[in-house]
């Protein structure tokens, strides 16, 4: 199956604010990428295509709703790509550089942790 992500996806729960029609509505975030995320606790109808504003902090952009998915029958997760991507709009750093370091950090934590159990 090919992957027709163009960015690695970040699991990160964030809170937005979702601007469709002028109506705001609160959301959150499930997964992000440079250029997208996957919003849950939408419970306003969404169409693939609508054009919506999210704020998170201080900063606005748009976004297009690529896929609608409902969740229960009054709430929905919506797959979103930025019409003009900013850079850090989420205020998260994604390089890859930044996830390798992280988790050679937390190995090297686990190495130093069990060696300390040995030595005791």
């Amino acid at each position: 199956m090919l992957n027709r992500r163009k960015s690695q996806r970040r699991k990160m729960v964030l809170p937005v604010k979702v601007s469709i029609d002028s109506v705001t509505h609160l959301a959150h975030t499930i997964d992000i990428t440079d250029v997208g995320a996957r919003l849950a606790a939408l419970r306003t109808q969404l169409k693939p295509g609508t054009v919506i504003t999210l704020q998170r902090g201080s900063k606005k952009a748009k976004f297009r709703v690529e896929w609608i998915r409902a969740i229960a029958s009054n709430e929905l997760q919506a797959g979103i790509e930025s019409v003009d991507p900013q850079k850090n709009f989420w205020g998260v750093n994604l390089s890859d550089r930044e996830l390798e370091a992280e988790k050679e950090m937390k190995a090297l934590l686990t190495l130093l942790s069990s060696c300390s159990k040995s030595v005791t």
